[in-house]
Protein backbone atom coordinates (compact mmCIF):
# COMPACT_ATOMS: atom_id res chain seq x y z
CA UNK A 1 0.00 0.00 0.00
CA UNK A 2 1.50 3.56 -1.04
CA UNK A 3 -0.22 5.56 1.97
CA UNK A 4 0.18 9.38 1.91
CA UNK A 5 0.00 10.16 5.95
CA UNK A 6 2.68 10.42 7.82
CA UNK A 7 4.68 7.85 9.22
CA UNK A 8 3.50 8.28 12.69
CA UNK A 9 2.79 4.85 14.83
CA UNK A 10 -1.22 5.13 14.17
CA UNK A 11 -1.22 5.38 10.63
CA UNK A 12 0.76 1.91 10.55
CA UNK A 13 -1.40 0.35 12.90
CA UNK A 14 -4.27 1.03 10.97
CA UNK A 15 -2.35 -0.41 7.35
CA UNK A 16 -1.65 -3.38 9.41
CA UNK A 17 -5.26 -3.42 10.83
CA UNK A 18 -6.35 -3.72 7.25
CA UNK A 19 -4.34 -6.66 6.22
CA UNK A 20 -1.28 -4.80 4.06
CA UNK A 21 1.85 -6.87 2.61
CA UNK A 22 3.24 -3.93 3.25
CA UNK A 23 3.34 -0.24 3.42
CA UNK A 24 5.01 3.06 2.25
CA UNK A 25 4.11 6.32 4.17
CA UNK A 26 5.47 9.58 4.73
CA UNK A 27 8.12 11.08 6.42
CA UNK A 28 6.83 14.15 7.48
CA UNK A 29 10.34 15.67 8.13
CA UNK A 30 10.73 13.09 10.79
CA UNK A 31 10.88 16.03 13.16
CA UNK A 32 10.67 15.60 17.50
CA UNK A 33 11.66 11.83 18.38
CA UNK A 34 11.52 10.92 15.14
CA UNK A 35 7.96 10.69 15.06
CA UNK A 36 7.36 10.87 11.75
CA UNK A 37 8.65 7.45 10.73
CA UNK A 38 7.96 5.99 13.94
CA UNK A 39 5.40 3.23 12.29
CA UNK A 40 8.29 1.47 10.95
CA UNK A 41 9.24 0.38 14.16
CA UNK A 42 5.73 -0.51 14.80
CA UNK A 43 5.39 -2.87 11.29
CA UNK A 44 8.61 -4.48 12.18
CA UNK A 45 7.58 -5.75 15.38
CA UNK A 46 4.74 -7.27 13.36
CA UNK A 47 6.97 -8.47 10.27
CA UNK A 48 5.27 -5.66 8.05
CA UNK A 49 7.98 -3.85 6.02
CA UNK A 50 7.74 -0.46 5.93
CA UNK A 51 9.12 2.77 4.25
CA UNK A 52 9.00 6.25 4.39
CA UNK A 53 8.83 8.61 1.37
CA UNK A 54 10.87 12.01 2.34
CA UNK A 55 8.76 14.93 2.32
CA UNK A 56 10.63 16.94 -0.26
CA UNK A 57 10.27 14.42 -2.88
CA UNK A 58 6.28 14.22 -2.57
CA UNK A 59 3.50 16.12 -1.13
CA UNK A 60 2.21 14.67 1.70
CA UNK A 61 -1.65 13.84 1.42
CA UNK A 62 -1.09 13.03 -1.98
CA UNK A 63 -1.53 9.47 -2.78
CA UNK A 64 -1.02 10.08 -6.32
CA UNK A 65 2.03 12.02 -6.01
CA UNK A 66 3.62 10.00 -3.91
CA UNK A 67 3.24 7.16 -6.21
CA UNK A 68 4.50 8.90 -9.41
CA UNK A 69 7.19 11.03 -7.58
CA UNK A 70 7.87 9.55 -4.29
CA UNK A 71 11.40 8.63 -3.24
CA UNK A 72 11.98 6.53 -0.21
CA UNK A 73 14.36 7.56 2.66
CA UNK A 74 13.95 5.11 5.38
CA UNK A 75 13.19 1.51 5.56
CA UNK A 76 12.60 -0.85 8.50
CA UNK A 77 14.30 -3.55 8.25
CA UNK A 78 12.10 -6.41 7.06
CA UNK A 79 11.68 -4.09 3.91
CA UNK A 80 15.85 -4.31 3.29
CA UNK A 81 15.70 -7.45 3.39
CA UNK A 82 13.24 -8.09 0.08
CA UNK A 83 15.87 -5.27 -1.95
CA UNK A 84 13.66 -1.81 -0.56
CA UNK A 85 16.70 0.68 0.03
CA UNK A 86 16.81 4.79 0.73
CA UNK A 87 17.03 6.69 -2.67
CA UNK A 88 14.76 4.38 -4.67
CA UNK A 89 10.86 5.36 -6.50
CA UNK A 90 8.45 4.76 -3.96
CA UNK A 91 6.57 2.68 -6.80
CA UNK A 92 9.73 0.05 -6.97
CA UNK A 93 9.71 -0.16 -2.88
CA UNK A 94 6.15 -1.00 -3.12
CA UNK A 95 6.51 -3.68 -5.90
CA UNK A 96 9.30 -5.41 -4.04
CA UNK A 97 6.90 -5.46 -0.85
CA UNK A 98 4.43 -7.44 -2.94
CA UNK A 99 7.26 -10.33 -2.50
CA UNK A 100 6.60 -10.31 1.33
CA UNK A 101 4.76 -13.58 3.67
CA UNK A 102 1.58 -12.22 4.93
CA UNK A 103 1.56 -11.41 8.54
CA UNK A 104 0.00 -13.79 11.31
CA UNK A 105 0.99 -12.03 14.26
CA UNK A 106 -1.86 -10.39 15.43
CA UNK A 107 -2.40 -6.44 15.52
CA UNK A 108 -2.43 -4.79 19.15
CA UNK A 109 -5.21 -2.19 19.21
CA UNK A 110 -4.09 1.42 19.52
CA UNK A 111 -6.42 4.35 19.88
CA UNK A 112 -5.65 7.53 18.84
CA UNK A 113 -6.44 10.62 22.03
CA UNK A 114 -8.72 13.30 22.04
CA UNK A 115 -8.64 15.41 24.93
CA UNK A 116 -11.04 18.48 26.27
CA UNK A 117 -8.73 20.94 28.24
CA UNK A 118 -11.54 23.47 29.92
CA UNK A 119 -10.18 26.70 30.62
CA UNK A 120 -12.00 29.60 32.70
CA UNK A 121 -15.36 29.45 33.10
CA UNK A 122 -17.21 31.03 29.96
CA UNK A 123 -14.10 30.07 27.78
CA UNK A 124 -14.46 27.88 24.82
CA UNK A 125 -12.26 25.03 25.92
CA UNK A 126 -9.08 23.94 24.00
CA UNK A 127 -9.25 20.64 22.41
CA UNK A 128 -6.21 18.22 22.01
CA UNK A 129 -6.32 15.94 19.32
CA UNK A 130 -3.78 13.48 17.63
CA UNK A 131 -5.89 13.64 14.44
CA UNK A 132 -8.45 15.97 12.26
CA UNK A 133 -10.30 12.78 12.13
CA UNK A 134 -11.25 12.62 15.92
CA UNK A 135 -12.80 16.73 15.52
CA UNK A 136 -16.63 16.00 16.27
CA UNK A 137 -19.45 18.73 15.73
CA UNK A 138 -19.61 19.70 19.56
CA UNK A 139 -15.94 21.30 18.80
CA UNK A 140 -17.62 24.45 16.65
CA UNK A 141 -16.15 27.62 18.17
CA UNK A 142 -13.20 25.82 20.16
CA UNK A 143 -9.46 26.35 19.74
CA UNK A 144 -8.52 22.89 17.81
CA UNK A 145 -4.74 21.32 18.37
CA UNK A 146 -4.54 18.56 15.79
CA UNK A 147 -1.89 16.81 15.33
CA UNK A 148 -2.52 15.98 11.87
CA UNK A 149 0.14 17.43 9.03
CA UNK A 150 -1.35 20.59 7.32
CA UNK A 151 -1.80 19.72 3.95
CA UNK A 152 -4.97 19.47 1.71
CA UNK A 153 -6.71 16.14 1.17
CA UNK A 154 -8.38 15.84 -2.53
CA UNK A 155 -10.05 18.52 -4.20
CA UNK A 156 -12.09 20.28 -1.85
CA UNK A 157 -9.43 22.83 -0.12
CA UNK A 158 -11.09 21.60 3.24
CA UNK A 159 -12.06 17.82 3.13
CA UNK A 160 -12.08 16.98 7.04
CA UNK A 161 -12.26 20.54 8.30
CA UNK A 162 -16.56 20.22 8.86
CA UNK A 163 -15.98 21.90 12.10
CA UNK A 164 -16.09 25.55 12.69
CA UNK A 165 -13.47 26.02 15.21
CA UNK A 166 -12.35 29.42 16.22
CA UNK A 167 -8.53 28.53 15.31
CA UNK A 168 -7.16 25.27 14.62
CA UNK A 169 -3.42 24.35 14.87
CA UNK A 170 -1.72 21.51 12.85
CA UNK A 171 1.48 19.81 12.46
CA UNK A 172 3.62 21.65 9.70
CA UNK A 173 5.02 17.64 8.64
CA UNK A 174 8.50 19.18 7.73
CA UNK A 175 6.38 21.39 5.22
CA UNK A 176 7.99 19.24 2.24
CA UNK A 177 7.48 19.54 -1.46
CA UNK A 178 5.24 22.64 -2.89
CA UNK A 179 4.56 23.43 1.06
CA UNK A 180 2.48 20.91 0.90
CA UNK A 181 2.33 20.03 4.67
CA UNK A 182 0.78 23.91 5.62
CA UNK A 183 -1.57 24.42 2.80
CA UNK A 184 -4.59 23.82 4.85
CA UNK A 185 -4.04 26.95 7.10
CA UNK A 186 -4.56 28.95 4.17
CA UNK A 187 -7.50 27.29 2.72
CA UNK A 188 -8.96 28.48 6.39
CA UNK A 189 -8.52 32.12 5.41
CA UNK A 190 -11.57 31.55 3.30
CA UNK A 191 -13.50 30.96 6.53
CA UNK A 192 -11.96 33.66 8.24
CA UNK A 193 -10.25 31.55 10.88
CA UNK A 194 -7.17 32.20 12.30
CA UNK A 195 -4.83 28.56 11.78
CA UNK A 196 -1.28 27.75 12.78
CA UNK A 197 1.23 25.27 11.95
CA UNK A 198 3.86 24.01 14.24
CA UNK A 199 7.30 23.12 13.70
CA UNK A 200 7.70 18.73 12.98
CA UNK A 201 10.88 19.38 14.90
CA UNK A 202 9.56 21.02 17.93
CA UNK A 203 6.82 18.92 18.60
CA UNK A 204 5.56 15.21 17.71
CA UNK A 205 3.61 14.91 14.28
CA UNK A 206 0.39 12.46 15.46
CA UNK A 207 0.36 13.59 19.33
CA UNK A 208 -1.64 16.55 20.00
CA UNK A 209 -0.35 17.19 23.70
CA UNK A 210 2.97 17.10 22.24
CA UNK A 211 1.65 19.86 20.01
CA UNK A 212 0.43 22.03 23.21
CA UNK A 213 3.19 21.88 25.38
CA UNK A 214 6.51 22.14 23.37
CA UNK A 215 5.07 23.39 19.68
CA UNK A 216 6.75 26.89 18.14
CA UNK A 217 4.54 28.09 15.40
CA UNK A 218 6.43 28.02 11.79
CA UNK A 219 3.61 29.07 9.97
CA UNK A 220 0.33 30.91 10.55
CA UNK A 221 -2.48 32.16 7.72
CA UNK A 222 -3.66 35.82 6.70
CA UNK A 223 -6.24 36.06 9.11
CA UNK A 224 -3.85 34.42 12.35
CA UNK A 225 -1.39 37.57 11.02
CA UNK A 226 -4.05 40.14 11.20
CA UNK A 227 -4.84 39.50 15.17
CA UNK A 228 -0.83 39.37 15.61
CA UNK A 229 0.49 35.75 15.38
CA UNK A 230 3.79 35.26 13.73
CA UNK A 231 6.53 32.50 13.90
CA UNK A 232 8.54 31.42 16.78
CA UNK A 233 5.38 32.03 19.18
CA UNK A 234 4.76 28.63 21.28
CA UNK A 235 1.57 27.23 20.79
CA UNK A 236 0.18 28.50 24.03
CA UNK A 237 0.90 31.77 23.17
CA UNK A 238 -1.10 31.11 19.62
CA UNK A 239 -4.43 29.80 21.52
CA UNK A 240 -4.03 33.07 24.02
CA UNK A 241 -3.63 35.73 21.21
CA UNK A 242 -6.76 34.19 19.41
CA UNK A 243 -9.10 33.67 22.50
CA UNK A 244 -8.00 37.26 23.53
CA UNK A 245 -8.77 38.52 20.43
CA UNK A 246 -11.75 36.57 19.18
CA UNK A 247 -13.38 35.49 22.52
CA UNK A 248 -12.80 37.95 24.54
CA UNK A 249 -10.41 36.10 27.24
CA UNK A 250 -7.32 36.42 29.23
CA UNK A 251 -3.96 34.92 27.99
CA UNK A 252 -3.32 31.07 28.67
CA UNK A 253 -1.84 29.85 31.20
Amino acid sequence: MIGASHGGVYAAYCAAKGGVLGVVLNDAGVGLDRAGIAGLDYLEALGIPGATAGHESCRIGDGADMAAHGIVSHVNATARALGCRPGEAVMACARRMLAAEPSTKPVPEKGETRRVMPRGEGEPPVVLMDSITLALPEDEGRLIVAASHGALFGPRKLTLIEVDAMAWVFSDAGVGKEEAGIARIFALDERDTPAATVSAQSARIGDGGSLLETGVVSHVNRTAAALGAAPGMSTREFIALVWGARGGGSAAR
